[in-house]
């Protein structure tokens, strides 16, 4: 009999990819997603809130999954109100914890975090080092405690903290970087060539099934980021993206030209040009490099399959496909 695999958040970006390359290697994977409308319910698609409770258990009683992997999340740090806005990554992870224990056939739980548990720049020194600077970063602390709280007896689980992950199905916010590159609309932040630790998706979506399938000594009760194990030259892979869409050549902008234009970029935004490109903010994070340790993560994984050229490669002919 096939192992059987639920995917919270399955229609997402890493899991859809994960979910195909799953039933590749010859699992049965259940997508559980609150964008399925009820009409759209299969045998491997199913609609579900995280916040429904209820419905949850309901679900996890009758599939009787062996493994959990939890993608599902809201991810964008659009609030600034309160952290009642992304109640399902907090509820959402305490409903699931509960429907884990309900269903009693569960062995292991994928629970997925992210890297903005601290603020972008900070490297913790340990799991619960927390330092994070936004909504969206304090909700994913929540869930991460009410994991690390939980009596999951039996079950073997553990943390994976996606960083940036970039690649074929990227999100509209991460396509407006590729449709600037293609049209030459991006420029470089002075010379500095930037090192970030970011992961190109079909390496995440590796090293995901590998977490599935390590030996429980290996990985129970740990935290581990998910990200290619060498960091990327910004300025490199940009370039090389921009080529291979047929971007014009990028220009460099100096830092000081670059923070007069984020400044503009801020007043506008706040006269209501909310989709004004660049400000203060993305000037911060393009600016700000972030390399983490990656060994823990390549013990459990082993080599990864695909090269950065590689992934440019397959996202350029992916976006130029779909524009």
């Amino acid at each position: 009999m096939k192992p059987k695999v639920i995917i919270t958040g399955g229609s997402g970006f890493i899991g859809r990819s994960l979910a195909r390359y799953l039933q590749q290697q010859d699992y049965d994977v259940i997508s559980l997603d609150n964008s399925i409308g009820i009409a759209s319910e299969s045998e491997t698609c199913r609609r579900c809130d995280l916040l429904e409770r209820e419905r949850l258990i309901h679900l996890l009683c009758e599939i009787r999954p062996n493994s959990i992997i939890h993608l599902a999340a809201r991810t964008d740090l659009d609030e600034k109100a309160n952290l009642e806005g992304y109640d399902v990554n907090i509820n959402g992870v305490r409903n699931l914890i509960d429907a884990v224990k309900a269903a009693g056939s569960v062995d292991r739980v994928l629970f997925t975090s992210s890297q903005l548990v601290c603020e972008v720049g900070y490297v913790p020194r340990f799991d619960e080092d927390y330092r994070p600077n936004t909504l969206y970063g304090e909700s994913k602390v929540r869930g991460e405690q009410i994991v690390r709280n939980a009596d999951l007896q039996g079950i073997t689980w553990c943390i994976l903290r996606p960083t940036t992950i970039w690649g074929e199905g990227m999100s509209p916010h991460y396509q407006r970087l590729l449709l600037a590159l293609k049209r030459g609309r991006y420029f470089h932040v002075g010379n500095a060539p930037l090192f970030k630790s970011y992961g190109y998706l079909g390496n995440a979506v590796y090293q995901y099934a590998k977490f599935l399938d390590a030996a429980p000594e290996r990985i129970d009760r740990r935290t581990f980021y998910i990200a290619d194990y060498t960091p990327l030259s910004l300025r490199e892979w940009t370039t090389s993206l921009a080529c291979r869409l047929g971007g014009q050549r990028i220009v460099t902008l100096p830092k000081s030209g670059s923070i007069l234009l984020a400044k503009v970029g801020d007043l506008l935004n706040a006269l209501g040009m909310k989709r004004f490109p660049f400000n203060s903010f993305r000037l911060n994070n393009i600016l700000t490099e972030y390399q983490f340790d990656m060994s823990e993560t390549e013990k459990i994984c082993g080599p990864l399959p695909f090269s950065i050229e590689d992934g440019v490669k397959r996202t350029a002919d992916w976006f130029l496909d779909k524009s």
